[in-house]
């Protein structure tokens, strides 16, 4: 079944209105309906009932933040920010797209009052919270993001949708499909709270150490010299983890696994442009894969040009959280012991 999305773009307006425009090009181009008000922006109340009605309606929510936080309520709450609260509130995947430098955005487009401006802050950390952003600097970043975004999302998402009623055979029909959807849902929630089991045979543990090599610049001896570090599975991957959550290209990958290794060397201080040996970071890459905690794809760039991609898969998130998280210190009583040894 033909089946297309809807997905409501949100910003502030006046200021975006270029930006807007290749969000919405992004949306048509990944064959969905986008949804936003470019005619009737948000300013009242009863307007923003409206904008609630179509949100209802859409299945994706695209936001934009820039330099401006808008146009607010009584309350002092901007309208984009109440459209974003009710879109969470209703469950619908969002797709944050923020401004990486807003103290570069033109005068014009920026806040000029204090106040808005931190609430403007306040609003970018909210969004950013908890939740997969994409940084944006020029309208190509937000069209590349948007397809990046809807694409993945589309994919591991997915939503109800919309199909031509000459499509749909009948209301029992829709409403069998739409049982088997969730289903779906919650045997794919069931199967993510798994850990996966290798399927090949006599798989290095996270526990299991590996050497890496590679070379570095030595200025004082004006030449090439070697490096090197053994690390565990367990530790490789704790280098890496916290940035696959920005979907890194492999390039990055490598480079942040390079600091890694370099720094452990003991090298560091005396030397400059490490290289990492590059068979051994696509065994790396090969084994974080084999053990179910990444996922390397090939999609678009930010240029529009095909490249490879990092990303966490769900136990490998866990897993994260397990390696890099602060752990509560020991209580001690007033002696200075350890309270939970007695």
């Amino acid at each position: 079944m033909d089946k297309r999305y809807q997905v409501f773009v949100s910003s502030t307006y006046t200021d975006l209105i270029v930006e807007r425009q290749r969000v919405i090009q992004a949306v048509i181009e990944t064959n969905s309906i986008p949804a936003g008000m470019e005619l009737f922006p948000a300013a009242d109340e009863e307007q923003f009932k409206f904008i609630t009605s179509v949100i209802d309606d859409c299945d994706y929510y695209i936001l934009i933040i820039g330099g401006r936080y808008g146009s607010t309520t009584a309350e002092g709450i901007s309208y984009t920010e109440r459209e974003y609260d009710y879109a969470v509130s209703k469950g619908l995947k969002v797709i944050a797209l923020i401004h990486e430098n807003p103290d570069e955005i033109p005068y014009g487009k920026s806040e000029t009052d204090s106040l808005l401006r931190e609430r403007l802050a306040a609003f970018r950390k909210k969004v950013s919270d908890g939740r997969l952003v994409k940084f944006w600097k020029s309208t190509e970043d937000l069209h590349a993001h948007a397809i990046v975004g809807l694409t993945h999302a589309m994919r591991e998402y997915p939503a109800i949708g919309w199909v031509r009623a000459n499509k749909v055979a009948s209301e029992e029909l829709l409403t069998e499909i739409n049982d088997l959807r969730k289903t779906n849902n919650q045997l794919q929630a069931a199967v993510a709270g798994l850990t996966p089991k290798p399927k090949i045979e006599n798989l290095a543990p996270l526990q299991d150490k590996m050497e890496l090599h590679g070379k570095y610049w030595r200025t004082s001896y004006n030449s090439w010299r070697f490096f090197e570090a053994t690390l565990t599975w367990s530790e490789i991957f704790a280098s890496v983890a916290p940035y696959l959550v920005r979907f890194p290209t492999d390039e990055f990958v490598k480079s942040t696994l390079c600091s890694a290794v370099f720094n452990r060397s003991g090298h560091s201080a005396d030397g400059e442009q490490p290289t990492l040996n590059d068979q051994q970071f696509r065994t790396v890459a090969v084994q974080l894969q084999a053990l179910g905690l990444v996922k390397l794809q090939y999609t678009a760039s930010t240029t529009g040009d095909p490249g490879l991609f990092w990303s966490l898969n769900p136990f490998g998130e866990r897993l994260m959280m397990e390696l890099r998280t602060v752990k509560k210190a020991k209580a001690l009583d007033q002696t200075g012991n350890d309270k939970a040894a007695k």
